[in-house]
């Protein structure tokens, strides 16, 4: 059973720092997805469009993890590869600050290929 009943209960459930983070990454992916919709999935915040999956976010303790990693732009993935972990995970570690305009672009890019 879910422990979230939506984004921001999810929110509310991590340290200042990640909070402020996720806000900022929750921004930038609206931003570059116009029309995205908030919710809960997996028990973690997740980007939708028209009713499709764009992009699943969590917290971890010491990263934040993005769902599923992008693939087939030579630019985006030359981005990622420090923070790929396994086929479809990218694992950004707190410590090396969350870029929000980064998560943004795997959001736009998965949309673009809904």
């Amino acid at each position: 059973m879910p422990r979230h009943v939506d984004v921001d209960a999810y929110v509310a459930t991590l340290p200042a720092e990640h909070q402020e983070v996720l806000e900022l990454v929750r921004a930038a992916v609206r931003r570059a997805v116009p029309g995205v919709v908030e919710t809960i999935s997996y028990d973690m915040p997740a980007f939708v469009l028209d009713g499709r999956p764009v992009l699943h976010v969590a917290a971890w303790k010491g990263h934040l993890g993005l769902y599923p990693a992008p693939e087939g732009d030579a630019d985006l993935d030359a981005a990622l590869a420090p923070y790929r972990s396994g086929a479809s995970t990218i694992k950004i570690p707190w410590a090396d600050g969350v870029p929000p305009e980064l998560v943004a672009r795997v959001a736009a890019h998965h949309a673009s290929r809904l």
